[in-house]
């Protein structure tokens, strides 16, 4: 699905930024590969540069494990309400979360100084520019920018943000979530504006490892959303499912795996529906300098850091995942990509190896070997 046309409507400019920050320089870099020539050096430049800044910081680790570690900073009000009610411990950021965040700074750092990689929006493709911007959501009251990862907590964050401009009375209010309305998006300011937000205010994201936020949206949409099953499973069945009958009727509901990742590797990343359109190509992070990259895997903690970085009143939290959700498991993954052609998944990893290199994740492991396990 192709992004929403971009509206360039005049709203107020924000205030000044907050000072006080703990520079996290971790960035999301444009797409999965942008048509291999232009933005992929190689793979093995990509391994290369991961694997020398995770050795550098391996050695850190030895030394700044032997340091106190600071406190969360943020509101202190805040802190306080947070420890009374048992949710944060003194100390309780964690030294490996700072290797972490190092990990990927440097990372990206090393990739964005590239001449090929885009150094401002202004450097961006028209459809570059126009997937970002309707990606980044802007809170002018507490000064902060937060490019959303569709299957990476963004429903959540959405009900955060509504509950900060009024919107919502509460994160647990049960409503079905409109992923439009009541939100502000970047797309919808005029570009002297965009600049001053994306010079001025906090900018966060949150990234998941790429085959299981992959694996996430396939048995979300495919499974459970007809709408999707509409409009790409037909599609995809009567494409790639050679055993088909040519009269039966299809309904697009029963989308293997391996058909699905054959329509993704027929796919220009910067085309794809945003559910598995790679991150980099999401939120560019060459193009645009986040202060912070949370994870998935760390989704509480990392959340928290943010709501005191930004100030969020003392009441304001991250939601709780709801009971009826299905986590995607290790093992649930494991069986998917062990079950998964390897020449298919040899072809898909480039398409998301930026997401891999960037972010600090490993490359999923399907040896003969370890997929007999």
């Amino acid at each position: 699905m192709l992004p929403r046309r971009q509206d360039f409507g005049m709203k107020k400019s924000g205030g000044p930024r907050n000072s006080s920050v703990r520079n996290f320089r971790t960035t999301v870099i444009p797409g999965s590969v942008r048509r291999s020539s232009a933005v992929l050096p190689s793979v093995l430049t990509f391994l290369v540069i991961v694997a020398s800044g995770g050795l550098l910081l391996m050695i850190e680790k030895g030394m700044l494990s032997s340091m106190e570690t600071p406190p969360p900073r943020g509101a202190g009000k805040r802190q306080d309400f947070m420890r009374q009610v048992g949710r944060l411990s003194p100390g309780a950021e964690d030294v490996d979360s700072q290797i972490l965040q190092e990990i990927r700074n440097r990372t990206i750092r090393s990739m964005c100084s590239q001449k090929n990689m885009p150094h401002s929006i202004m450097s961006l493709t028209p459809l570059q520019r126009k997937t970002l911007l309707q990606h980044i959501l802007v809170n002018d009251q507490y000064h902060f920018l937060y490019c959303y990862v569709p299957k990476v907590a963004c429903s959540n964050w959405k009900r955060v943000l509504k509950v900060l401009n009024g919107a919502l009375e509460s994160v647990d209010v049960r409503i079905k979530m409109d992923h439009r309305s009541d939100l502000q998006f970047l797309s919808s300011f005029k570009p002297e504006q965009i600049q001053y937000r994306l010079k001025h205010y906090f900018k966060f994201m949150f990234v998941r490892e790429p085959m299981e936020r992959l694996l996430s949206a396939y048995r979300n949409k495919f499974g459970e959303i007809e709408s999707y099953q509409k409009k790409y499973g037909v599609e995809i069945v009567k494409r790639y499912r050679k055993t088909r009958a040519k009269d039966a009727p299809v309904k697009g509901d029963d989308v293997t795996f391996a058909e699905f990742v054959r329509y993704l590797l027929d796919t220009d990343a910067e085309r794809m529906n945003e559910h598995w359109m790679p991150v980099y190509n999401l939120c560019q992070p060459c193009a645009v300098s986040y202060d912070f990259i949370g994870s998935y895997e760390h989704l509480e903690r990392d959340s928290e850091f943010v709501l005191q970085r930004i100030g969020a009143p003392p009441h304001v939290r991250f939601p709780e995942r709801q009971t009826w959700y299905k986590p995607v498991t290790t093992e649930t993954l494991h069986y998917y990509l062990c079950t998964l052609p390897q020449k298919l998944l040899r072809e898909l990893l480039p398409k998301y190896i930026l997401d891999f290199s960037l972010f600090a994740y490993h490359l999923p492991n399907t040896t003969t070997e370890h997929c007999r396990h």
